[in-house]
């Protein structure tokens, strides 16, 4: 399969994730707490997301020859430094290393406020990441 091709699936798979996402979100504070198989698929498909994002700066930072970036974050700061995203949209959206870092290493510690009302609202800012990645496949 080609980098190209890669890329794409890759940016389906988010795609459902997303979508997953907007179905389970309602009602987020009320069941966070109380039903923790609903909490499980929330904070496991929030990973997903933000790994996802993740592998897919990794992977155009490759495509498009822009370097090897030494962390997370770094690989999406890139994009913006290189154009393929807005500089300011760059380095805001590559936060998302810390959440990824946040649901893989501190699961336990998630707050339902963060998730609920902070992190779940910005899910926005990654269509806007893959609208962005898929204007210059």
């Amino acid at each position: 399969m080609r980098d190209r091709e890669r890329l794409l699936k890759k940016m389906e798979s988010v795609e459902n994730y997303l979508r997953i996402l907007e179905e389970i979100k309602e009602d987020c504070l009320e069941k966070f707490d109380r039903d923790p198989i609903y909490r499980g698929a929330l904070l496991h498909y929030l990973y997903f997301t933000a790994d996802s994002c993740i592998a897919l700066a990794q992977m155009m930072v490759r495509w498009k020859g822009l370097g090897i970036p030494q962390s997370y974050q770094e690989a999406i700061e890139m994009l913006g430094d290189r154009g393929v995203l807005e500089t300011g949209f760059a380095y805001e959206f590559a936060r998302i290393a810390g959440l990824r870092s946040l649901l893989a290493h501190g699961y336990e510690k998630v707050k339902k406020d963060l998730v609920c009302e902070e992190i779940l609202p910005r899910m926005e800012e990654v269509r806007t990441y893959l609208e962005a990645l898929r204007r210059h496949l």
